[in-house]
């Protein structure tokens, strides 16, 4: 047909379809019911050729008439009285000897959605439910979702919801599985189809049966079901477990999300289950669908949570190809720092470095970010490659280096040492608005350790009168403030031209009214001053150590095999297009299962040390047999914060300040102190110490290095009872006062040093521990767990200590 207008089609095709030569060859109609169906694909509106379509259904044609059927469908809503007169020929075609035929028929009808011909459904729809022709029922069942859906607020037909149960027994899986469909659509507002033991132990068996899709399913309805015994529970288990490492991941997928679901009483089990689908899931990962590895990775960041080491062994797997899109080789660099460890540490930092380089902005910064975030835990390999990042003197490579070595000294300010010489010259390069203001914060930070400091600001001060980032000019403002605090003499010329300029020429009110309240801020004196500005909130001689706590299971298991994790990072690389630390510090991140006060007026103040106190929490003195409370477990959910730790142990003080009459009667909260002897613990790397508390589910949220005195742990964990649903806080805090390097005797060798600081068992480590609310027998356990380790840990450091002794 030639090229013709939309009209011009129509036109053509009406005169075509009413043309008796053509309606009396079989072969030629059904071609130009064909173009109809083309034009129609095309975007052509056909709609005014219905009533000649309607006539061309009455066919033998098994072909026209799904082609027909395809045409009504689209159109009948358009003309719902002309539909009308296909209502028969439809029926006719329901009592049709070829179960096609039916099928196609019954399909027709349910697809027309327009609620007058529902009384004319009806009738063919439940006799199809009864077909001999498994093809018939499926259609069947499935119409009567759809005719439920046109009419939502109609009363539920009991024979017809009879019928489809019976129907979950029928020899055709597909059957099977559209009757659970049908049901969950048809009983919506009750809940969806109701599933006791005979059906569930039914689906169970004919699991196998089904297809892929149709496994899915009535895996994810299973989920519903509960075991009456644990007999059951295994047997159902049993039956699932060839399903879990099956070689289709959505299979896979809903197969562990009903075992994690039937394992909610059962750790031990849901852990086996996740190590099971570590095969399946790196497979997936290797898939040639994009779609299938990006969801593999956002769920493999889920099952991490849990346990962080499950694919530790594998961190090659999540190595990035080149071909690979930005957003996989986003989500493979945050599993990479989830599984880093200190075998494969040096691997998967030359592995990020490559990355760095990458001619993708994206994937660039997300790689120096993920360095970063590595950082926290291996300051020293990290910072060598990010100050190696910054000699390339790229502005985007530049900008997130400094970005991320700006959160780095932040969480860790330790390592500000390192960082003060390698910012040398980087203003030079920045362009970003970004970059150049991590740059500044950290010139305000720790300018007095940076020769260039007041030079390099005096750059931007000059430059402030063409900058238009509002952010930057402040962050100018607090800066230049900070860094004439401790190098006045250099700096106050260039701080009196910017308040100058900001007050008296600066457009912006924010920006002028920083300026201003620093200025009447240095009316009040200098001591004034740095009181507000040099205040941080992170301590010089300590280090965040940024580790993922495990997580229960229970805290991610409903959104496993869900669009959910694909829609939200579960695990957060730092961003590089954020302001200062302390703005971000300075929001309160709100936490529903944690208290907004503990209420510890009244304190009770316990020392374990002592036989009194042993009697005040029901046990002998010394230390509780392993095992006397099986019943308590110990967890790190939910994550407690820096900030939060901070806000809660800080309301100690002015609870032990407050006069003991005034003191609420029904509170719970206690404060206890001991000391375990165990003087070697400060000797033991951070790392090490952080590691063995989070094999007991201990969490270390800060420590001072091991050089520096007072020694200092800051932690947390929660009690979980096993007869009760509520858990307990506790916070606590470890103190080492004593030297530790002992002064030796006159003549002592030096090869005894290490030998005499680590056998000073007599130095005590104190214990400070604050549980809300009150509970004696987790308490126990808490510290039972907590001396182990740490005496563990002391006897190890001994030991290192007397091997190096030895070979001397």
């Amino acid at each position: 047909m030639p090229y013709l207008s939309g009209k011009e089609t129509v036109k053509e095709l009406r005169r075509a379809l009413s043309n008796p030569n053509i309606q009396s060859d079989p072969l030629r109609y059904r071609n130009t019911v064909l173009k109809v169906i083309r034009a129609m694909s095309q975007g052509v509106d056909v709609s005014d050729l219905f009533s000649e379509m309607v006539k061309a259904c009455a066919t033998v044609d098994v072909v026209q008439k799904k082609l027909v059927y395809v045409f009504l469908c689209c159109y009948a809503h358009l003309n719902p009285e002309l539909s009308l007169l296909v209502v028969n020929t439809l029926r006719k075609d329901c009592l049709d000897p070829n179960p096609m035929v039916r099928s196609l028929a019954l399909r027709s009808m349910t697809n027309l959605r327009l609620p007058s011909l529902v009384e004319y459904v009806e009738q063919p729809l439940t006799a199809g439910l009864r077909d001999r022709a498994a093809c018939v029922r499926r259609v069947a069942v499935l119409g009567w979702a759809k005719l439920h859906n046109l009419q939502p607020g109609s009363e539920i037909d009991g024979a017809v919801v009879n019928e489809l149960y019976s129907l979950l027994r029928d020899p055709d899986p597909v059957v099977m599985v559209n009757c659970l469909r049908a049901l969950e659509e048809v009983l919506k507002d009750e809940g969806g189809v109701v599933i006791n033991k005979p059906i569930t132990h039914h689906l169970l068996n004919r699991l196998k049966e089904c297809d892929t899709w149709g496994q899915s399913e009535v895996l994810r309805v299973l989920q519903r079901y509960r075991p009456q015994s644990e007999d059951e529970l295994f047997d159902i288990l049993s039956l699932l477990d060839s399903s879990l490492v099956s070689p289709h991941p959505p299979v896979m997928a809903a197969t562990l999300s009903l075992f994690l679901s039937l394992c909610s009483i059962l750790p031990a089990v849901s852990q086996a289950a996740l190590e099971r689908v570590r095969g399946p899931l790196l497979a997936a990962c290797g898939s040639g669908s994009r779609e299938m590895r990006f969801t593999a990775l956002c769920h493999i960041q889920l099952l991490l949570r849990s346990i962080p080491g499950l694919l530790g062994e594998h961190y090659k797997r999540f190595f990035c190809s080149y071909a690979e899109p930005a957003y996989i080789k986003r989500r493979k660099m945050q599993v990479l720092v989830e599984l880093v460890n200190d075998e494969n540490v040096v691997m998967i930092l030359d592995e990020l470095k490559g990355y760095c380089t990458d001619v993708n902005t994206d994937t660039a910064q997300t790689a120096i970010s993920a360095i970063g975030r590595i950082g926290r835990s291996y300051s020293d390999k990290c910072l060598e490659i990010l100050t190696g990042l910054l000699g390339l003197k790229q502005d985007q490579i530049t900008s997130a280096v400094v970005q991320t070595i700006r959160d780095l000294v932040w969480a860790c300010p330790q390592c500000s040492d390192a960082v003060s010489s390698a910012l040398e010259g980087c203003e030079e390069v920045l362009q970003d608005s970004q970059g150049r203001q991590a740059l500044l914060w950290l010139l305000g930070a720790y300018g007095e350790r940076i020769s260039s400091g007041p030079y390099t600001l005096e750059v931007f001060i000059d430059g402030v009168r063409s900058e238009t980032s509002m952010e930057l000019k402040m962050e100018l403002l607090t800066s230049t403030m900070r860094l004439f605090l401790c190098r006045p003499a250099e700096t106050q010329d260039m701080l009196g031209r910017l308040l100058h300029y900001c007050i008296e020429e600066e457009r912006d009110m924010c920006v002028r009214g920083q300026a201003l309240l620093y200025y009447r801020l240095l009316q009040r004196g200098i001591a004034e001053t740095r009181n507000v500005l040099q205040v941080r909130r992170s301590d010089l001689s300590m280090g965040a150590l940024i580790g993922r706590p495990a997580e229960p299971v229970s805290q991610w298991v409903s959104s496993f095999n869900t669009l959910e994790p694909l829609k939200h990072r579960s695990v957060e690389v730092e961003s590089t297009s954020r302001g200062s630390p302390e703005h971000l510090a300075s929001i309160p991140k709100s936490n529903a299962d944690l208290p907004d006060d503990l209420n510890c007026r009244q304190l009770e103040m316990v020392h374990l040390g002592s036989d009194g106190a042993a009697q005040r929490l029901g046990c002998p003195a010394g230390l509780p047999a392993p095992g006397a409370e099986p019943s308590v477990t110990l967890s790190l959910s939910p994550a407690v914060t820096p900030e939060e730790f901070e806000r809660l142990w800080t309301q100690r003080r002015a609870s032990r300040s407050e006069p003991a009459e005034s003191a609420d009667e029904g509170d719970d909260g206690t404060w206890i102190e001991d000391t375990i002897r165990c003087g070697a613990v400060p000797h033991c790397s951070p790392q090490s110490l952080h590691a063995a508390m989070q094999l007991v589910n201990i969490q270390t949220l800060a420590f001072t290095p091991s050089h520096v005195l007072p020694w200092k742990v800051f932690l947390y964990t929660h009690t979980w009872r096993a007869d009760a649903s509520c858990s307990t806080l506790v916070l606590g805090e470890l103190l080492y006062a004593g030297e530790l390097n002992p002064k030796r005797p006159a003549g002592e060798t030096e090869g005894n040093e290490q030998t005499q600081a680590t056998a000073d068992g007599d130095k005590d480590v104190k214990v400070t521990l604050r549980q809300q609310p009150h509970d004696v027998s987790a308490l126990r356990v808490f510290l039972s767990v907590l001396t182990t380790v740490l005496h563990t840990l002391s006897s190890e450091v001994e030991s290192e200590g007397k091997v190096k002794v030895s070979l001397k």
